[in-house]
């Protein structure tokens, strides 16, 4: 007798061979002891089936012992025939135990929805062979089933109460439920479903963004690692240049001192040489005058006196001026003037590079700031510069306040005047984050910003009327914005004082009406290739002035 045919002598509660084998009314065989120990089980119920089709009966059914089904399978136990091995696993501490499996249990490997109950491959053999178990549905392992029971009415919970949001019974639904927003729970999983399938959608979405904002971080990283070498490299190259150009200045400074050292020695040594000569000449001189006076013949003396007493030509040394250690003390003092010049050069210049060395930020997303105290934190001392002023504005308040006047300055010529408007620009450049404040006494006038090649001479020099700067007309109070020869009107609260906030990299540009509280009036967004100067213009009003505010 092979392997199957040993399986149909088999409990398929116990996976044993039948002990007191009793058939039920399905016609399904059994262990005594194992059917009534299933059906005392389901006693509370008053429902009783067979662990295998399912059918139930609505009295519990008379368990008589087969006889001849008992006495066939002694006769299988006489010819040393044995129940199967079990090939399957016994249930381990984390697996689901097969509810119809008694004595060792077997880990199941489905549990069915409809009949609420876990099967090992044994037990479970029936829901795929039985055409009564074509609709149950079977899903992986679970210890939850008896959360598909109502506590309530202790029947399967197959409808979802949408007013209350929870599963409940058929009983329930015409109980406490009654009159609430029912579906089955299958019409409410295809809904839940959808819900699901578009919340996966927009997480992968935001997954798939996460991940490009990511790649993108990570070139930034790398962008900012080669900038700051490169920056680094260019800097240090800069500077060695200065290094070696002081040096050479240095150099040459030293070969002309040499120079002229030899040269002034050589000449003074010359003079010199002349002296000592005549020195010389004048002693053998004084020898022989002195050899003559002692001659004690008379006419002798007479007659070689003419020609002793007549002395050379003496060398003029009228020029000779001493002056000791003084003689290259003005070349030192030149030489210090410039190293005041240049250490006043690198200190304000050093502040400038340091700032645009601290406003590098690469994150764009920080928010503009909300109170002045914020916008004060970028506050930038800014002062004008005279070589780009109008001859018709006077700057004063150390190049902070200008005003129209009539008479024209005597600015020196330079090719960055403006010629025609009354404009002037700032000294310091600007980028990164900067915030300043302009404030008004008279009709108004443009308060803007602008690229360094902004054009000097005629129409087109104007602020706002190109594509070089952007301009806020503050006449009387009221403003109007413009760029590239185009106007927006913009309307705020009247204000004679009026706050600019630059975020250079984000390019970013605010006008803000300042007063007790700040008022935004135009924002530019756009991308700027170069950096900015603060710009004023005053109308042809003299007297009218603006003035940067120090707010620090």
């Amino acid at each position: 007798m092979n392997q199957m045919d040993q399986t149909k002598f088999c409990c398929s509660v116990c996976l044993d061979l039948l002990k007191d084998p009793v058939a039920i009314p399905c016609g399904h065989s059994y262990c005594m002891n194992c059917i009534k120990s299933f059906w005392d089980e389901e006693e509370k119920k008053k429902i009783y089936s067979c662990p295998q089709c399912r059918q139930t009966f609505t009295a519990r059914p008379v368990l008589v012992k087969n006889t001849m089904l008992a006495d066939l399978v002694e006769e299988l136990k006489k010819t040393g025939l044995q129940a199967a091995p079990a090939d399957h696993c016994y249930v381990g501490p984390e697996d689901v135990a097969c509810d119809l499996c008694s004595g060792m249990k077997l880990k199941a490997v489905k549990s069915c929805l409809m009949c609420l109950v876990s099967y090992c491959e044994k037990h479970l053999q029936p829901h795929y062979d039985s055409p009564t178990f074509k609709k149950h549905k079977l899903v992986e392992p679970s210890k939850k089933l008896q959360e598909n029971i109502c506590s309530r009415h202790d029947e399967v919970m197959k409808m979802f109460c949408r007013t209350d949001q929870q599963s409940i019974c058929y009983l329930c639904s015409v109980d406490e439920h009654k009159g609430h927003d029912t579906v089955s729970a299958a019409a409410e999983r295809t809904e839940r479903q959808r819900e699901l399938e578009v919340s996966r959608q927009n997480i992968q979405q935001r997954i798939q963004d996460r991940e490009k904002d990511v790649k993108l971080l990570q070139q930034e990283v790398e962008a900012i690692n080669q900038s700051a070498d490169q920056t680094v490299e260019h800097s240090e190259k800069i500077f060695t240049e200065l290094i070696h150009l002081i040096q050479k200045r240095s150099s040459d400074v030293k070969q002309q001192i040499r120079s002229q050292q030899e040269t002034e020695v050589s000449r003074v040594k010359e003079l010199q040489e002349k002296l000592e000569q005549e020195i010389t000449e004048l002693k053998r001189k004084d020898a022989e005058l002195k050899q003559l006076s002692h001659t004690e013949d008379h006419i002798q003396f007479l007659h070689n006196y003419p020609s002793l007493s007549a002395l050379s030509e003496s060398t003029d040394s009228s020029s000779i001026n001493i002056r000791p250690l003084s003689y290259f003390e003005d070349v030192t003092a030149a030489v210090s003037e410039v190293r005041d010049k240049l250490q006043d050069i690198l200190r304000e210049e050093w502040t400038n590079i340091s700032l645009t060395v601290t406003e590098v930020d690469v994150l764009l997303s920080r928010p503009e700031p909300k109170t002045r105290a914020g916008f004060l934190k970028y506050s930038r001392e800014i002062t004008l510069d005279p070589n780009t002023a109008n001859t018709q504005l006077l700057l004063s308040e150390g190049n902070r306040k200008v005003q129209a006047v009539i008479q024209q300055q005597s600015y020196s010529d330079h090719p960055d005047r403006f010629t025609y408007w009354f404009q002037v620009l700032s000294r310091e450049s600007l980028t990164g984050r900067c915030y300043w404040e302009v404030e008004w006494r008279g009709e108004g006038g443009y308060v803007a910003v602008a690229y360094k090649n902004i054009s000097r001479k005629g129409g087109e020099c104007v602020f706002g009327r190109n594509d070089k700067s952007w301009s806020l007309d503050c006449y009387n109070n009221s403003f109007t914005f413009r760029y590239n020869n185009i106007q927006t009107p913009v309307s705020g609260p009247r204000s004679s004082r009026v706050g600019v906030y630059l975020d250079h990299r984000a390019g970013i540009l605010s006008f803000y009406s300042v007063s007790e509280t700040m008022t935004l009036l135009h924002r530019v967004q756009t991308t700027f290739t170069q950096p900015l100067y603060a710009g004023l213009r005053l109308y042809y009003k003299y007297g009218d002035t603006a003035e940067l505010i120090k707010l620090k």
